[in-house]
């Protein structure tokens, strides 16, 4: 049964008794952005093997409903009781106990059931790309996929919680994000849980969540260098960048570098001639900045076709240079193989891998803040979990709102759309949502809903 909305009338009475109230109204926009992009059916089944005979609860709507109170703020599998509140709007919810069995089950399958995951995300990732048509998240045609790592902190002795690189205690995962560009957001791909003090520059790590990233992409992707992966230098490492170049065919990489002696001692001999200015997002020059690209036996020991191109500007005041910094200048630099772009776009769109912030950002504000469970089993489906309401996050957007509303990250979506209350109305085989008239976002909210309404009913 589809959706509407329409506007309640002003200056009605309201009292505390209400039976058609509805709370949270406004997250009937993921409810049917599960149902238009074929989720639902997707990951039930995928996850049908570990449905018991005679089960109530089908565990594919089990899961998606825990990520759907993720994806409203929550942070715990108990808060899966904000959906249970609320039937009319999200059906039956299973309880608590039922909830924990079933990510017990799955944990306990191991690989088995985050793969059938990942299977089904990936299945309705190229239907909800193919829905958007011309606003996919790709720039003429190429896909970036931003690798980085997560600190989420533990506050008590969880399974692989270790004391990390900054001196806090908790776990370290790599995530992996698909940049949207500036007329989007970003939507997650893969996440691979680590102990704590798992190394930054752990290549054998990268290779295995950049793989688990690809295998997201829809396989238009796959061909003529049409995804570039992007990281920052911790994954600058001879193992991970031989694994890209291998794959050079269909893979381009910029992957950022550490300022080792070598390189400071070649930056120290490039003449002022060979400096280029650097430039900004529209082509503008950037003040105090400039970039060369590096030549010679530095390069000894990289993939054959690797480009090594450096960036040097004036740090702002009172910034503290390092030993490797040269003439006053900051450096850093990266790895490429794009050999038809200028050095300075190429370092322009390195630079812009700073977005993956942002998308860790959301993350954390959407289940990542903490890992609630004790094992790590456990955990691993819960960053599955994650992952599933970021994708809804990323999709309703992509799906159903325009210009900068668009934009919105998750904290501002669940204040101005999801929180809004309602009033449910049933006539024949309609239901009708009645929003408030004076919630300056409604509009948003119908306008979205009758986007979502136009578009095909998955196969």
């Amino acid at each position: 049964m589809r959706w509407s909305a329409g506007v309640g009338q002003e200056g009605e009475p309201f009292e505390g008794g209400g039976r058609a109230v509805v709370s949270q109204a406004g997250s009937v926009l993921l409810v049917e952005t599960v149902r238009t992009t074929g989720l639902d059916t997707a990951i039930s089944a995928a996850l049908a093997p570990w449905r018991k005979p005679r089960a109530v609860h089908d565990p594919g709507k089990i899961l998606l409903d825990v990520a759907l109170a993720v994806a409203l703020g929550g942070d715990c599998l108990a808060d899966v009781g904000m959906l249970r509140a609320e039937p009319a709007v999200f059906g039956p919810v299973a309880s608590d106990p039922t909830v924990s069995r079933l990510i017990d089950t799955l944990a306990a399958s191991g690989e088995k059931a985050l793969t059938a995951i990942r299977s089904a995300r990936s299945e309705v990732r190229s239907r909800v790309w193919s829905l958007v048509g011309h606003r996919a998240p790709d720039t003429d045609g190429h896909v970036t996929v931003d690798l980085d790592g997560v600190l989420v902190t533990a506050h008590s002795d969880k399974q692989d919680a270790a004391a990390t690189w900054k001196k806090t205690y908790g776990h370290h995962p790599l995530t992996t994000f698909v940049d949207h560009g500036p007329g989007g957001t970003g939507e997650p791909v893969a996440a691979l849980l680590r102990p704590g003090n798992a190394g930054s520059n752990t290549a054998a790590d990268h290779i295995t969540t950049a793989q688990l990233a690809l295998a997201q992409l829809p396989k238009t992707y796959r061909r003529g260098r049409r995804t570039l992966i992007r990281t920052d230098s911790a994954g600058g490492t001879h193992e991970f960048v031989a694994w890209l170049a291998r794959r050079g065919r269909w893979l381009s990489y910029s992957v950022g570098m550490t300022v080792t002696g070598a390189i400071h001692q070649h930056v120290l001999k490039i003449p002022a001639s060979a400096w280029t200015p650097a430039v900004e997002t529209g082509g503008e020059i950037r003040d105090g900045a400039w970039v060369a690209e590096l030549a010679g036996d530095v390069l000894t020991g990289w993939p054959a076709g690797m480009r090594l191109i450096v960036r040097k500007e004036r740090p702002h005041p009172g910034a503290q240079l390092r030993i490797t910094d040269a003439d006053g200048h900051r450096l850093t630099c990266f790895a490429t193989n794009t050999a038809d772009r200028p050095i300075a776009e190429l370092e322009l769109r390195h630079q812009l891998r700073a977005r993956a912030e942002d998308r860790i950002r959301a993350a954390r504000a959407t289940g990542l803040r903490n890992l609630p469970l004790h094992r790590t089993a456990q955990n691993k489906v819960w960053l599955e979990i994650v992952q599933l309401a970021l994708d809804l996050l990323a999709w309703m957007p992509m799906l159903a709102l325009t210009g900068q509303v668009r934009l919105w990250e998750p904290r501002r979506l669940r204040l101005r759309l999801f929180s809004a209350a309602g009033q449910l109305v049933t006539t024949g085989r309609r239901r009708i949502l009645r929003l408030a008239r004076h919630w300056p976002w409604t509009g948003h909210i119908t306008a979205a809903l009758e986007r979502l309404a136009l578009l095909p009913n998955p196969g």
